[in-house]
């Protein structure tokens, strides 16, 4: 089976080709950091209009790239949510006129389990069961994953996820838009024993999080520093070694309670080196395999969403032609 993946769910738009047995045919992205970066962040009416423009350019970019025209297309899958409304309106309008079109299945794929899954694009896939570390801007949760389809969230964050903290404290350190990744880039030049940040919730069983304290103790030593470029860096440093090192003990502790063996990293932050390899060291050290998607499928992608809806439709899942999206969408009630 051939299935069309179309990503709309915030400020990327992502199409891509996954073909049953001969894996991902094409894929394209195009990002829409230049529009947002003014603003310090997403206008979702803005990303909703971006998409609108550029969506079918990128398809027939796809359909180019991959040989292919409609008529050897035999599915549509597109992101149902969670994300902006407008966006995924945009996405799911698309995916359904192109399935009436075509004259072929189309189906809702949770953004979730797109990242979930997306380790299933490379060459050497990891096995069921196994823990799943979504780590993004939006989410901070480890999963339970027992098959396609069959998700238990054993942790989660109480107020902000991981990157939504790296952005905000990005932010205190008079960083641009997109801050994750320029904090990441700062913290390189770092010294990593000048600040000690806390690690949140370690000290304490369980394996939810929380991120919000980090944010304000960060807002506490900017204020009591003069930040030239050096102790900016420093910052940096211990902010992004204390979300690293939290997010690596509440990893080594799912495995454990678990007695899962694998794990794999999927999201945004997940293309944060720190954080690959101090995952790397502890798997090492406690014998357990680790798996990450390709740096490109880290951050949102048509590919991951091509590939989920695939194995859907290859399972005989099917809807109807009303549009529904899901804003607000947790990954747990797919199983459900």
């Amino acid at each position: 089976m051939r299935v069309l993946g179309i990503e709309t769910s915030c400020d990327e738009t992502g199409i891509a080709i996954y073909d049953s047995e001969r894996g991902l045919l094409a894929h394209t992205l195009h990002s829409q950091t230049d529009i947002h970066a003014k603003w310090g962040g997403v206008v979702p009416e803005l990303a909703s209009r971006d998409h609108v423009r550029r969506a079918i350019p990128l398809i027939t970019e796809v359909l180019e790239k991959a040989q292919l025209t409609g008529k050897d297309i035999h599915g549509v899958a597109y992101t149902k949510g969670p994300g902006l409304v407008g966006a995924l309106l945009t996405g799911a309008m698309l995916g359904r006129t192109l399935g009436f079109a075509w004259n072929v299945p189309t189906i809702g794929v949770h953004h979730l389990e797109g990242h979930l899954l997306a380790p299933f694009l490379e060459p050497d896939p990891p096995s069921f069961p196994f823990i799943a570390l979504l780590v993004s801007g939006g989410h901070t949760e480890l999963v339970k994953v027992e098959k396609q389809g069959t998700y238990e969230i054993i942790g989660d964050t109480l107020d902000d996820a991981a990157g939504e903290a790296f952005d905000k404290t990005a932010k205190l350190l008079g960083l641009g838009y997109p801050g994750g990744a320029l904090l990441a880039k700062l913290a390189l030049r770092g010294n990593p024993d000048r600040f000690h940040f806390p690690r949140p919730m370690v000290d304490r069983p369980g394996l939810d999080f929380s991120f919000s304290g980090l944010k304000t103790f960060a807002l506490h030593t900017v204020e009591a520093n003069p930040l030239d470029e050096q102790t900016r860096a420093d910052i940096a440093r211990a902010f992004e070694d204390a979300v690293v090192a939290t997010l690596a003990i509440k990893c080594r502790r799912a495995l454990q309670e678990t007695g899962y063996s694998t794990l794999v990293i999927a999201g945004g932050v997940g293309a944060n080196k720190s954080l690959r390899h101090a995952l790397h060291e502890m798997c090492k050290k406690q014998q357990a395999s680790l798996y990450f998607p390709r740096m490109e499928f880290c951050t949102d992608n048509g590919a991951m969403i091509a590939y989920v809806g695939c194995q859907r439709l290859l399972a005989g899942e099917r809807e109807d032609l009303a549009v529904e999206v899901f804003p607000r969408w947790a990954l747990d009630e797919i199983s459900k």
